[in-house]
């Protein structure tokens, strides 16, 4: 799909405000599906070569604009990286057995601060690292206590990051006076179903702008605390249920840049007067819209505009109301920076550049020349990006007619129309979330082995509107789960895959909507994977992480008030009915869903003699983060797959 490597033009095309994004093209009649030709693809794609692709994480500028520092896995772990701003060869700076994430480069250039776990468990340290001498120092060093996304004061005097116990459900913000060595709390005593994030220093180190969620997801509020005293101020008072996202603070300290769906029902941007607290809506589109950052002088504000899995990047002309979007490749793009996109001058934007065919990538924008320069590259020698599958965007009805589902559609290269295939319905988690146009390395495998997959964007996803994200509350695993059937019956409708040749498979709520698929649709399935998966509403509750603990009460209810409900939702209790032979895969240090809920199905499946196979990662927490783990989970997938429903160009037979 891209052919450019080292630079890349970003014509700028210039919109009217107000800003309407076209509607993209979506296939909605199965038999408009066709496989692309392909004489020069190869079948030669790997697991190990896959996962060795580079995975390039969280970024942040060095004060001067020169330096990037970034997250990658380059050495197998998830570490901080430098690189030139106008590209060369990278250094590692940190060399840690742990996963890390969030650097935040302080204004001073002497110390990037960074947190890391133990194990995948969430108990996030914050840590700071000299990026000249490599030194590393453990800032919190509370193993029962997690501290994370550090953010530094504008003096670079102070951090602030969020602060959760592990017994509690609720995150507050503090802030370290590094020179003193002394903790302030900035925000006590927040309700056990509401949490505080997305603290934004105003320029004048006087004033953190923060968002305070409610636990059920479906409203939220923007707060602005004075540093000095503490006093908290709601900026965002409303009716209902609004969803209210702070960004940026503007640098003369007036105005806020927010996301809300209070405007439409959709989320759009916004200008958020202080003073007066009134909104001046710069989008009014029925996508998902997210602000980004104020540029240094305050004339430019960026976002993010995600149009049915595909993301693009917008600057607005504060002074003349004109748009301006960045013309990048299909796929997932979207700013970078810890605390702003734009480099300390103004002169860079930093983001980022995600496609089927390509891994996220560090680019970095001229705002002067309008050109882009590709900074990491995260492909290895012997993976080609021609013989990965573009996917096909499509459409179709809900089965009770009250929704139209997307989804995106992967065909392998050369397939014929002669209903042998075999097919997988891949469910992403969430279920507040969203299946993008991005590079999957599994998918791009089991594709390139000559498998389709469909993934759904069923009834709770994100990215559709207020009243479709809701859609799924106080029924979880019903009406979703109605989708995710659909995607199946789309699928068949095709005249591609053979009928009986169908996979259930995807991640934590995914995974759960797989076990809730094998066992209330058993018919449907001739295999099921569920990665990280939980299986039991009531062990679960019991079991996870307070935060989620009070997110799941409020989407599904008092467990006695609605036990039948609890009951009727949880695949455990259906388990006698699953015919299809299932893989489980979890961490041993899963926070969200901790082993405990493979281990039932496990031990299930056994004591009635069915097909199962499972692996527990015990130095893993939700989904894995080692590349060895990842290379063996999915070999582990590959083979399963392949001994129970091979696809039709193996020359293999099924199992019986």
């Amino acid at each position: 799909m891209r052919t450019l490597v080292f630079a890349m033009v970003a014509i700028m095309s210039t919109i009217a405000f107000p800003q309407t994004l076209p509607l993209p093209q979506a296939i909605t009649d199965p038999k408009q599906l066709t496989s692309r030709p392909n004489a020069q693809v190869e079948r030669t794609l790997s697991i190990e070569k896959l996962y060795m692709t580079r995975a390039v994480g969280d970024t942040t500028w060095s004060p001067d604009g020169r330096t990037i520092a970034f997250i990658s896995n380059m050495s197998g772990r998830n570490n901080v990286w430098l690189v030139p701003a106008d590209g060369g060869w990278p250094t590692q700076l940190t060399v840690s057995d742990q996963r890390q994430s969030s650097p935040a480069w302080s204004p001073d250039g002497k110390w990037i601060a960074y947190q890391s776990d133990y194990d995948g468990d969430e108990q996030w340290d914050i840590f700071l690292v000299s990026p000249k001498t490599g030194q590393v120092v453990n800032l919190t060093n509370t193993r029962e206590i997690a501290e994370q996304s550090p953010v530094w004061s504008p003096d670079g005097r102070y951090l602030a990051y969020l602060v959760k116990p592990k017994t509690s459900s609720t995150h507050e913000i503090d802030v370290y006076d590094t020179l003193m060595r002394e903790v302030k709390h900035l925000t006590t005593g927040t309700p056990k179903d509401r949490g505080n994030y997305g603290q934004v220093w105003s320029k004048d180190g006087k004033w953190i702008a923060y968002t305070q969620t409610q636990a059920k997801g479906t409203d939220s509020n923007i707060f602005v605390a004075e540093v000095g005293t503490g006093k908290t101020t709601l900026l965002t008072e409303h009716r209902g249920e609004n969803l209210y996202t702070v960004n940026d603070f503007s640098p003369d300290g007036t105005h806020l840049l927010i996301t809300s769906n209070a405007g439409n029902s959709y989320e759009n941007v916004g200008l958020l007067d202080i003073p007066s607290r009134k909104v001046e809506w710069l989008t009014r589109d029925k996508w998902e819209i997210s602000g980004g950052n104020f540029s240094p002088d305050g004339k430019t504000v960026t976002w993010t505009a995600n149009v049915d899995g595909n993301t693009d990047i917008f600057l607005h002309q504060r002074a003349t109301g004109k748009t301006t979007s960045l013309s990048l490749p299909k796929g997932v793009n979207y700013l970078g920076g810890s605390q702003s996109a734009f480099s300390r001058d103004g002169t860079k934007l930093l983001y980022y550049h995600n496609g089927p065919s390509a891994p996220s990538d560090v680019w970095v924008y001229s705002t002067a020349t309008g050109k882009s320069q590709q900074v990491t590259h995260s492909l290895m020698a012997g993976v080609r990006s021609e013989d990965m599958v573009e996917p096909y965007l499509v459409h179709y009805p809900s089965r009770d007619g009250k929704w139209t589902i997307s989804a995106f559609v992967y065909v392998p290269y050369n397939a014929p129309r002669n209903g042998q295939h075999a097919a997988i319905v891949y469910v992403h988690g969430g279920p507040t979330s969203q299946t993008h146009n991005s590079f999957n390395r599994f998918i791009q495998y089991v594709v390139n082995k000559g498998y389709f997959v469909i993934a759904p964007n069923y009834r709770g996803s994100t990215g559709y509107g207020k009243e479709f994200q809701n859609a799924n509350l106080f029924d979880m695993g019903g009406g979703d789960l109605q989708d995710v059937l659909a995607a199946a019956d789309w699928m068949k409708q095709t005249g591609y895959p053979d009928p009986k040749k169908l996979i259930l498979m995807g991640g934590s709520y995914g995974g759960y909507m797989t076990m809730m698929g094998v066992a209330k649709a058993p018919d449907v399935w001739a295999a099921g994977v569920p990665i990280v998966p939980f299986v039991n509403w009531f062990t679960e509750i019991q079991n996870e992480d307070p935060v989620l603990q009070q997110s799941d009460l409020a989407t599904m209810g008092d467990p006695e008030k609605n036990k039948a409900l609890y009951e009727d939702r949880s695949p455990i209790n259906f388990i006698d009915q699953v015919k299809a032979p299932l893989l489980l895969l979890a961490g041993g240090h899963d926070p969200r869903c901790p082993k405990s809920e493979t281990q039932q199905v496990v031990d299930a499946i056994k004591k009635r003699g069915g097909v199962i196979e499972s692996k527990v990662y015990e130095n893993e927490g939700h989904g894995f983060a080692k590349v060895e783990n990842q290379i063996d989970a999915y070999k582990r997938v590959a083979d399963f797959l392949q001994a129970h429903v091979p696809p039709a160009e193996c020359g293999c037979s099924l199992n019986e």
